[in-house]
């Protein structure tokens, strides 16, 4: 099971990324040139509320919001794995999905921030990054 400290490590050790706090949470989240790929996401009262509306409650434990290529990506990794990934109202039409740090192992989340910071990372540090790891 990861942990914000496994996150912190594993972007961190990406070229470019840097921690920040984010501007209306106060929690962590980590961005490289090209924007923010992941950040430490509590629910807020609309969250909650929707949430309910839907059946549904926020998961305990801390959560972890990811960039996605594409809206129907995150649908996909909800799809292929509800007991980590999950989405709420909020990111309807959003490329990102929410995961359950406690229901993900250390390497899973490693593929998952490598993936995100590709998205956002300088082409040729991304191509680079690629080719030392023999990925290109």
């Amino acid at each position: 099971m990861a942990t914000i400290d496994d996150v912190r490590a594993l972007a961190l050790a990406l070229p470019g990324v840097e921690e920040k706090v984010g501007g209306h949470t106060g929690e962590a989240a980590w961005r490289c040139n090209g924007g923010q790929i992941a950040w430490m996401r509590g629910p807020s009262q609309t969250d909650r509320r929707q949430l309910a509306e839907l059946g549904r409650s926020w998961p305990d434990g801390a959560v972890l919001a990811v960039r996605t290529e594409t809206v129907a990506l995150a649908g996909e990794l909800v799809a292929a794995d509800p007991g980590v990934f999950f989405t709420i109202p909020h990111f309807a039409g959003y490329p990102a999905v929410l995961l359950q740090l406690d229901a993900i192992a250390p390497d899973h989340l490693g593929e998952l921030l490598a993936d995100t910071w590709l998205l956002r990372a300088p082409k040729a540090v991304a191509r680079a990054w690629l080719d030392e790891r023999g990925l290109a």
